[in-house]
């Protein structure tokens, strides 16, 4: 039986209010890929960080992952980094 991977994408937006409009349309595409979606920024009563991070948990066909993540690292002012898990 083949071992199965179970990848985690993490997104560091240096401007959330910037780059959520050049973000948000490749998370539609890749809607079918995407499991799990976790939003992380710091907030507080009058001040919301303007740097947040997205942490993405994947299912499907591992090479629209690929494509996934190539086409987050071509928006500037993100960091895409992934874990890979073997199960």
């Amino acid at each position: 039986m083949a071992n199965k991977e179970i990848w985690i994408l993490g997104i560091h937006i240096s401007d959330r209010v910037s780059k959520a409009g050049l973000i948000q349309p490749v998370l539609t595409k890749f809607g079918c890929t995407i499991r799990t979606r976790l939003g992380l920024h710091n907030i507080a009563e009058e001040f919301s960080s303007p740097a947040g991070m997205i942490l993405l948990e994947l299912t499907g066909d591992p090479k629209e992952y690929i494509k996934l993540e190539n086409e987050l690292l071509k928006i500037d002012g993100l960091e895409v980094k992934k874990m890979v898990f073997i199960e």
